[in-house]
């Protein structure tokens, strides 16, 4: 125990230490006149609706479908339940383009939509929206919608195809992750109320059969059948070993596993009795799968940056200290994150945009940042619970979008960042963002 607190001592140090000279290069401290760094600059802002009311989001990559969606949410008696879609057309002047809402709002109990992602297949475009319903009113078992977006700039085109249902598990999906998986197929995993995620696939979605559509499921190891579960995750292509990979955190940490053969996921590495880590939250690796950054959801927690080299040499299975940290003001919650190598791109909350970088990943340095919520800490929720949600990058031109839970959707750029490949970095060109159009590298079984 002794020896806990002096390491959680000696991290927070580390962590102020890092927090204090990540600002030297910035030119500019934060003031409510001067809320973000020099470096950025604001291109645009939209207001959504109510205060609380907006969720995550997800940018489309094409620059030929400039498109934003936005998740909506109800936290106490106001706020729509649903998804809205902004165009992004002219990045300056962004402009909501088509609402979409649950019928019988005021029936249904719970959040909402809550994660958003769009997917391609056979040259249609598609949006998923995840939902959370309470039981004591209507679609307490439904997970997620799918509309077929192919038509906008039209919003008379879009309509809906699916609604995904679990109804052994209500509740709905906090969180999901669409991934085109090395055997062609376009899948969607989504965290459920059990402990495990499934695993979709939405060409079966979209064709009409979402009765077989769930193939597979991957387990929070340890659970059992009794508890537990997932937050949220990542799926990429891991280069070195030819290998799918899941990057899952929930119930005792982080896990990833082998998901090339979706009938048999494998477990290859644990993140475990990590001190100060009981739940994980967001996980993303780097392109090369070498360095994991790793969010567990409560006030004061740092990001925490680990190296994977001893497990992938083969030395380790599980790994449980992490060698950095990362925040913008230890008094506040990072939350979700993208990682366009070296940099992190972070929707900090109360900190609102934050952006770090990775190039010495044993000291991360915060080179740019812009506050979206410039109002007072919460009351009636927990007092770091608002602000900004959600972040995405785009590859081709590197815009910047945010959602901030009560002022809306931002877009932003960051000065000398103009896109990004990983090749440009000495990295594989693994991200976030889906190639929906690459050849497969191995046939569908």
């Amino acid at each position: 125990m002794q020896r806990s607190w002096i390491w959680t001592l000696g991290m927070i140090a580390l962590l102020a230490s890092i927090t204090s000279s990540a600002a030297t290069p910035l030119s500019a401290q934060w003031t409510p006149l001067e809320p973000g760094s020099d470096n950025m600059k604001v291109l645009g802002h939209v207001p959504l609706g109510h205060r609380l009311s907006v969720a995550d989001l997800d940018m489309e990559q094409e620059l030929s479908r400039p498109y934003v969606y936005v998740a909506r949410m109800r936290y106490g008696p106001e706020g729509p339940r649903g998804m809205d879609i902004v165009s992004i057309e002219d990045p300056a002047r962004p402009e909501v383009i088509y609402r979409w809402r649950i019928e019988d709002q005021d029936l249904h109990l719970g959040t909402g939509g809550m994660d958003v992602k769009h997917f391609k297949i056979d040259d249609r475009y598609y949006v998923v929206q995840s939902l959370q319903f309470r039981q004591g009113g209507p679609n307490s078992d439904l997970g997620a919608v799918v509309l077929d977006v192919t038509g906008l700039p039209d919003p008379s085109t879009v309509r809906e195809v699916a609604r995904i249902r679990a109804p052994e598990r209500p509740g709905g999906f906090h969180n999901i992750f669409i991934y085109k998986h090395t055997s062609g197929r376009i899948l969607l995993l989504t965290t459920t109320g059990g402990p495990s995620a499934y695993v979709y696939d939405l060409g079966r979605v979209v064709s009409g059969d979402v009765d077989n559509a769930l193939i597979a499921e991957i387990p929070v190891p340890g659970t059992g059948d009794g508890g537990g579960g997932y937050h949220d995750f990542y799926v990429g292509y891991h280069p070195d070993t030819d290998q799918d990979r899941f990057y899952g955190g929930g119930t005792g940490g982080y896990y990833i596993f082998n998901i090339t053969d979706l009938a048999a996921p494998e477990l290859v590495i644990t993140l475990t009795g990590i001190t100060g880590v009981r739940y994980g939250h967001t996980f993303t690796p780097s392109p090369d799968g070498r360095y994991v950054v790793a969010e567990t959801e409560y006030q004061f927690a740092p990001l925490r940056i680990f190296d994977l080299q001893p497990a992938l040499d083969g030395e380790v299975t599980n790994i449980r200290r992490p060698i950095s940290g990362w925040t913008a003001d230890f008094q506040n919650l990072t939350h979700n994150h993208e990682v366009r190598w070296p940099y992190v791109f972070v929707s900090g909350y109360l900190d609102g945009l934050q952006i770090f970088s990775l190039m010495d990943p044993e000291n991360p340095v915060t080179v740019g940042y812009y506050d979206t919520y410039l109002g007072t800490p919460n009351k009636d929720r927990p007092a770091v619970f608002n602000g900004a949600f959600g972040v995405d990058v785009r590859n081709a031109d590197g815009l910047i979008v945010v959602s901030d839970m009560s002022t809306g959707l931002w877009t932003f750029r960051m000065e000398g960042f103009q896109g990004w490949n990983g090749e440009d970095w000495g990295m594989p060109d693994v991200s976030s963002a889906q190639k929906w159009d690459v050849p497969l590298r191995r046939p569908i079984s």
